[in-house]
């Protein structure tokens, strides 16, 4: 079988940030890595599934909302994937800063209710809100390319 994309990157050398990878279907995955791979320092589960329902409302609400195809947790827990079309780079790290202040401002977990969520005990609104801050940090220091 033919090794995907994700798993040919090396993991060793792969650091917290924003990567981009456009297929032959023109759908972008986004790669937004909170935590260097493999060093033992992961987003807690309860983090993780907040961290999800918080940016996922968030970004299908924005005015990019057209664009957002998918988001969704990595189950090594270091981060996250975004799929979009017809955003490039630079307007993905844009409204990523636009967005997850927004996310950070929400007093409640939107879709934590028990008709609405599949595990909605599992929720950590401040872990979550400390992952985003530090992600907002890292993304600081991400250029936009062209």
């Amino acid at each position: 079988m033919e090794k995907i994309a994700s798993f040919q990157k090396d993991h060793d050398k792969l650091q917290p940030g924003l990567y981009a990878q456009t297929d032959k279907n023109m759908i972008t995955t986004f790669d937004l890595r909170f935590k260097k791979p493999n060093t033992g320092d992961y987003i807690t589960p309860k983090a993780l599934h907040t961290i999800e329902h918080l940016l996922a409302t968030v970004l299908r609400n924005s005015g990019k909302k057209d664009d957002i195809v998918y988001f969704g947790p990595m189950g090594c827990r270091t981060g996250f994937y975004l799929l979009t079309v017809r955003l490039t780079f630079g307007e993905m790290l844009a409204l990523l800063k636009e967005q997850i202040p927004i996310a950070l401002a929400l007093e409640e977990v939107p879709g934590s209710k028990c008709e609405e969520c599949g595990n909605y005990l599992e929720h950590d609104l401040a872990g979550a809100k400390e992952e985003l801050k530090a992600y907002l940090k890292i993304l600081e220091d991400v250029e936009a390319r062209p």
